[in-house]
C-alpha cells in the first residue's frame, strides 16, 4: 500500500542527522521553487524545528514556540502549510478537533490513539491491519495513496479515573 514519505525513528530521539535533514530541505526548496518562491533561514528554522519536533503540536503551539526563535506567526502558518503540501509533515486531529501536526518525513507509518480527556497521543503500529487493508485494496481494485487510522477515546491514565463513571 503506498504511503505518504516516511522517516526512521529513533527510540530515544527524533533529532534529524545531516543527511536525511539535507534530503527534507532540498525537498521543500524544489516545492517552493515549484510556487515561485525561496528557501529563506526562517523557513529553514520552521522545518528544523519540525523535523526534531517529538509532539504533535497544533499551530499555535508550533508558533509560540517558534516566536521565541524570531519567527513571525504568519511565517509559520505559510510554512506549516507548505511542509504539509510536500508531505514532510501531516496534519492528524487532535481529541478537541483541533488540527495538530507531525513530521512524517522517513518515518515509518504509524496511526493514532487520542485520549479524549488529556488530548494526549500514542503512535502504534498494526502490521496486521496493514495488511488486511493492503489486501483489500488489491481485491477491489483500488489504488491507495495515503491513509490515517485515528482512534478516540481514554488512555489507560484517564480511564482508571473514570471507570466509576457512566456514560
Amino acid at each position: 500500500m503506498m504511503q505518504k514519505p516516511n522517516r526512521p525513528s529513533a527510540p530515544d530521539s527524533r533529532r534529524v542527522t545531516a543527511a536525511p535533514r539535507e534530503r527534507a530541505i532540498q525537498i521543500l526548496t524544489s516545492h517552493l521553487a515549484g510556487h515561485g518562491l525561496r528557501m529563506t533561514s526562517q523557513r529553514e528554522t520552521v522545518l528544523d524545528y519540525m523535523l526534531d519536533s517529538e509532539a504533535h503540536g497544533s499551530m499555535e503551539e508550533i508558533s509560540a514556540d517558534l516566536r521565541k526563535r524570531g519567527v513571525g506567526r504568519a511565517t509559520v502558518f505559510r510554512t506549516v502549510k507548505l511542509l504539509e503540501e510536500c508531505h514532510l509533515i501531516s496534519r492528524v486531529s487532535g481529541a478537541d478537533g483541533t488540527s495538530r501536526y507531525e513530521t512524517t518525513f522517513e518515518r515509518p507509518h504509524h496511526d493514532h490513539l487520542i485520549c479524549i480527556d488529556c488530548g494526549g497521543f500514542q503512535e502504534v503500529s498494526w502490521p496486521e491491519v496493514e495488511r488486511i487493508q493492503s489486501r483489500t485494496c488489491r481485491e477491489m481494485r483500488f489504488q491507495p495513496l495515503w491513509h490515517r487510522h485515528e482512534i478516540f477515546g481514554r488512555c489507560e491514565r484517564c480511564s482508571s479515573g473514570s471507570r466509576s463513571k457512566k456514560h
